[in-house]
């Protein structure tokens, strides 16, 4: 322990242990999105790496949104969030009105751009707008909290503009993905905890959010997501499925197959696992086996101890972002950094455990691990930010200034970050300073505490005048 704690205390621990956390997540994602489809990709078109080579490319641009939004000073992320929440907002609005004018009219695209429900099509990219609505989130409200300071005790402050905006992006975001829905309400959660905001707001904030959720499960009857009018409603049954789960042999496709399979995949794992690339249920027996219930596969062959890896590595990460949010003294970069965190360990969470049966099923991917582009490439890109802020911390800036790179590293890695403010001097520092030479034999010059041959004559009014 003492060992560890002396790592731990090194200037450039949250740095590092960013870094290798990251890492290590990135690389078992790249192996197990390989270990998911190379047989599906080998029987459909004879290349068995079509999907990694995808991934990897996706890998590669999210590699170089971390080393850019590492580089990046505080002043820019909160420059970047009104244009960036603007942006995904209008994409939002855009995916949704494609989604109701398909609904109701029954037109499937406008020239080039067409929804397929969560994804925006716009020509040949295809992108998520809620996952860029995530990192948006949190740079817009770490800005506006910032900037409100002590003025959070009161109602209107919050009110105006953080609760309107949020509102409209939980209903952009919840008509369509209820799971994304979820992580952004854990977003918006470490936020305002890291803010300091009081518990009463958290308890109307609770009623406020489980009333929303059940609207959002009822309006599922009348079309929204994956719903039909003429089908049963699919989030109410994932609910009641995980409330009240039938027998695994009364389970079929559209009920609990899903939770069954996944189910199947951890017991056939046990603690070791079947061995790298030689589980059974990814041969279309487990659906999105790449992508929403790729734990399901790390656990068939990888067992338990490799799930354990997984969670230690989610766990390490969630350390590491409270660290830097409580080492900073920046307030943008501490809530930034608390809402960041909680994002991306709270959608792991809501994943992992809907996997394992400790949660309902809501289809939110795994971070860094599952098959998904936009969604790698805007969390890589939050994690750069995350090591400019660690890079920023008090002792990490002075580490780096006493012993500044080369310029070929400074290029290649990020910038040297700017020094912290200089500590103000202590009142026992003030009575211990200096007098100039100039002025040593003046009485006005030395410090208060330093004055006892002085004599209080007169009144207190005759001392004013």
């Amino acid at each position: 322990m003492a060992a560890l704690r002396g790592l731990l205390d090194r200037p450039l621990a949250s740095y590092y242990l960013l870094l290798s956390s990251t890492g290590l997540l990135l690389l078992i994602g790249l192996t197990m999105v390989f270990s998911a489809t190379s047989v599906r990709d080998y029987a459909a078109g004879g290349d068995a790496t079509a999907t990694l080579t995808k991934q990897a490319i996706f890998a590669v641009v999210g590699i170089v949104a971390f080393w850019a939004c590492q580089r990046l000073p505080a002043r820019t992320f909160r420059v970047v969030g009104w244009p960036a929440l603007g942006v995904s907002v209008a994409l939002l609005l855009l995916l949704n009105a494609l989604m109701a004018l398909e609904s109701l009219a029954g037109v499937e695209r406008l020239g080039p751009v067409y929804a397929d429900l969560n994804w925006l099509h716009l020509g040949p990219i295809q992108l998520q707008p809620s996952e860029l609505a995530k990192f948006a989130l949190v740079l817009w409200g770490a800005d506006v909290i910032a900037r409100k300071g002590a003025k959070l005790g009161w109602w209107r402050e919050l009110a105006t503009p953080l609760f309107p905006i949020v509102g409209l992006l939980f209903v952009l975001v919840g008509y369509n993905d209820l799971g994304t829905m979820l992580c952004l309400l854990a977003l918006v959660v470490g936020l305002l905890w890291a803010a300091g905001v009081r518990l009463r707001v958290f308890a109307t904030l609770t009623v406020i959010g489980l009333l929303g959720i059940g609207l959002l499960v009822a309006v599922a009857s009348l079309g929204a997501g994956s719903g039909s009018k003429d089908a049963d409603n699919y989030r109410l049954a994932r609910l009641t499925m995980f409330i009240d789960p039938p027998p695994p042999a009364q389970c079929k496709l559209d009920d609990c197959f899903q939770m069954v399979q996944a189910r199947y995949a951890i017991e056939n794992g046990g603690w070791f696992g079947t061995g790298l690339g030689k589980s059974s249920l990814k041969w279309e027996w487990l659906p999105a086996a790449e992508n929403d219930f790729i734990f399901a596969v790390i656990a068939e062959e990888l067992g338990v101890v490799g799930c354990g890896v997984v969670v230690a590595l989610f766990a390490v990460l969630a350390y590491t972002g409270l660290r830097i949010a409580r080492r900073v003294a920046d307030p943008f970069r501490r809530l930034a950094a608390a809402a960041a965190t909680a994002w991306l360990v709270g959608q792991a969470m809501i994943n992992i455990g809907g996997v394992v049966g400790l949660l309902p099923l809501t289809g939110v991917p795994l971070p860094f691990i599952s098959d998904g582009g936009s969604a790698l490439v805007v969390t890589l890109a939050a994690v750069g930010m995350l090591a400019s802020f660690a890079r920023a911390e008090p002792d990490a800036a002075r580490a780096l200034h006493a012993r500044p790179p080369a310029r070929w590293v400074r290029l290649v890695w990020a910038p040297l970050p700017p020094l912290p403010g200089r500590r103000r001097a202590k009142a026992g520092e003030a009575a211990r300073a200096r007098v100039p030479r100039e002025r040593r034999g003046d009485d006005q010059a030395a410090p208060r505490g330093a004055r006892r041959d002085r004599v209080r004559r007169g009144s207190a009014d005759e001392r004013r005048r």
